[in-house]
């Protein structure tokens, strides 16, 4: 979903520090609190750019082309090298790439019905392929560190709604755990998020009224989350660093923050006192919020200092710091990205 500001996609890194921003003119990296361009990679060097996926803060970036300038196919992963200069790796697939997941020792690439898992950096070699159902959205999350107490990738699976996951801790290749599976949702899976420590996911299906947080290890339901009683097209959840908050956003254009470890924070409907309106009336809503530009899609994490982070395809960065009472605060006033010229860093 291009913006027309030439923004083709957007994406935090492992700790929400950074972000990429892929554009038709090529890719910038910055980083978030302060607001700071950090890295500039024009159209000669990498083309137009669908997907980026950063490893932390490192010097190594994993891209596949897209947009209308592409300097690549689709279907191939390049990894470069910011210090060397240079790109270091590349890996063509059969069938265009839909996501790509980095962390210090796995790199993970869906396509539509496949997901790829190989060793990395080095050697880059293939360790096992699993199947999934149709994955139009590229949905694929890793647990991000390699000390996380559950090592695991999470994705689609065949039964509609279902989540399957795999243990990432088998590094023989052609050896892969036996999935495990959370049938998470009756309606297709549209957004998934994954904890720094791997214990919780969290799913939200394409009708986009209901978060659900999982526990990784018993898989039972930890929590349900109303976002609203309206359809929507949720465009991303992440889980802050300490797991204790859920935040999400959608084409309502509402940026949604839930408390997930003191859920009494969560507002309750009026009618849960009264004991009516069944599952409907009991439903946990967010504990705070705050607007964007609805017509733009947007990404979101939580920063410094209770702070929650939004990113638009229109190129605006919005910073609102929120409390427990529920007061949410907004700290930038106007912040557009510079993504119009294209200049060198």
């Amino acid at each position: 979903m291009a913006s027309n500001r030439g923004v083709l996609n957007l994406r935090f890194n492992q700790d929400q520090g950074c972000f990429t921003c892929c554009m038709e003119s090529g890719l910038r990296i910055y980083n978030v609190d302060p607001l700071v361009e950090k890295a500039h990679f024009d159209l000669e060097l990498m083309g137009s750019v669908a997907i980026c996926e950063m490893l932390h803060r490192t010097n190594l970036l994993a891209i596949v082309a897209g947009g209308s300038h592409p300097k690549f196919a689709d279907n191939t992963v390049l990894i470069y090298d910011d210090h060397a200069k240079k790109f270091v790796l590349e890996i063509t697939f059969t069938t265009p790439v839909k996501a790509v997941r980095l962390r210090r020792d796995k790199l993970v690439v869906a396509l539509l019905r496949e997901v790829h898992v190989f060793s990395f950096p080095a050697p880059a070699q293939r360790l096992y392929t699993v199947e999934t159902r149709e994955n139009t959205l590229g949905l694929c999350e890793i647990s991000p560190i390699v000390t996380a107490e559950r090592q695991l990738l999470a994705f689609p699976g065949h039964k509609i709604g279902s989540v399957q996951l795999v243990d990432l801790t088998n590094t023989e290749a052609g050896m892969s755990s036996a999935p495990l599976t959370i049938n998470a949702h009756q309606g297709e899976l549209a957004c998934l998020a994954i904890n720094q420590q791997g214990t919780f996911i969290a799913t939200a299906s394409c009708k986009g009224t209901l978060l659900r947080v999982w526990d990784t290890l018993r898989r039972v339901q930890v929590v349900e989350l109303r976002r609203g009683s309206d359809p929507a097209t949720l465009y991303c959840m992440n889980f802050s660093r300490d797991s204790e908050f859920l935040c999400c956003s959608s084409d309502k254009g509402t940026i949604h923050i839930f408390a997930l470890k003191k859920t009494h924070l969560n507002r309750r409907s009026t009618f849960s006192k009264m004991g009516i309106l069944g599952n409907y009336g009991e439903s946990q809503w967010a504990l705070a919020n705050f607007t964007v530009p609805p017509e733009s899609a947007c990404v979101c994490a939580f920063g410094l200092r209770s702070s929650v982070i939004a990113i638009c395809l229109d190129g605006t960065f919005h910073k609102y710091v929120f409390n427990d009472d529920g007061n949410c605060n907004r700290e930038t006033f106007d912040v557009y990205l510079d993504v119009c010229d294209d200049h060198e860093f």
